[in-house]
């Protein structure tokens, strides 16, 4: 019984030990290139980010080229995508753009 009980105790000092790392990690002050690319995706419209998620979706393989080219990363993007989903109207811009970029 006590190896189980001493398993579970090391098993539990390693999560605690974990998140609070993953917490540190998440705390600590962002970079001025994740500054920089959170900048520019807040001065997207719903519309131009509904144009981009489209161009993305017709070429996956350019992805990482055509989010550099708005100053943008995926996780940017991504962000910024969530912050439009927020909005009913802006959610509905988004769609009407990219539905007709898609086209």
């Amino acid at each position: 019984m006590k190896p189980a009980l001493f398993a579970t105790l090391v098993l539990a000092v390693a999560l605690v030990s974990g998140c609070k790392q993953q917490q540190n990690a998440a705390s600590t002050p962002a970079t001025t290139n994740d500054q920089t690319s959170a900048t520019a995706s807040t001065n997207m419209s719903p519309e131009q980010l509904g144009e981009l998620g489209a161009q993305i979706k017709k070429h996956p393989k350019d992805a990482s080229k055509l989010l550099s080219d708005h100053g943008l990363t995926e996780a940017s993007f991504e962000k910024a995508i969530r912050q439009v989903t927020q909005d009913p109207d802006a959610s509905k811009r988004y769609t009407a753009a990219f539905k007709k970029t898609k086209a």
